[in-house]
């Protein structure tokens, strides 16, 4: 089933839980879109967290749940993502994050050990649970730092902020 998991971790390394004032659609269309937008930046480190080491190159790459798979999320599957959200609401939303890290030098770039999450989007009325899970790599960007750049990044595809945290 399209953007659902089917052995998505119980253990997690992350939870946190936001408030909305908009629709579930509009959320999760926000959510496609702004993670399709990460698909295609280049970051420093430095945009997104303190670093542990500096000039570090940082790229997103998010794939969306198919039942047993993650398919990368171009721009035929963030396609079909909104012809599905077109006819129903999804509860949950599953995703694949690949963070990878790149040292420049001498005009090449090294790669680094790159980090593997899975994230969960958990919907129920006006209200939004991340649920992440690290799978492995060196945690340059922690569980809950990812969560609060996307939560982030969610919020400046709107002229409102679209999550805020619960008290």
């Amino acid at each position: 089933m399209l953007g659902l998991y089917e052995n998505f971790p119980r253990s997690l390394h992350a939870i946190e839980s936001f408030n909305t004032s908009f629709s579930t659609r509009h959320l999760q269309n926000t959510i496609i879109q702004t993670l399709y937008k990460l698909n295609t930046g280049i970051f420093n480190l430095e945009e997104i967290v303190q670093p542990s080491m500096s000039s570090c190159e940082t790229i997103f790459e998010f794939g969306v749940a198919d039942a047993r798979d993650f398919v990368y999320l171009g721009r035929e599957e963030r396609r079909a993502i909104s012809k599905a959200l077109s006819k129903e609401i999804f509860r949950l939303m599953d995703f694949f994050c690949c963070i990878r890290y790149y040292k420049p030098r001498n005009e090449r770039k090294i790669p680094l050990r790159f980090d593997y999450y899975m994230l969960r989007f958990a919907f129920e009325a006006k209200l939004v649970e991340i649920q992440i899970f690290h799978e492995r790599g060196p945690r340059h960007i922690s569980p809950e730092q990812l969560t609060g750049f996307l939560v982030q990044e969610i919020n400046h595809a709107s002229s409102r902020k679209i999550l805020r945290e619960t008290c």
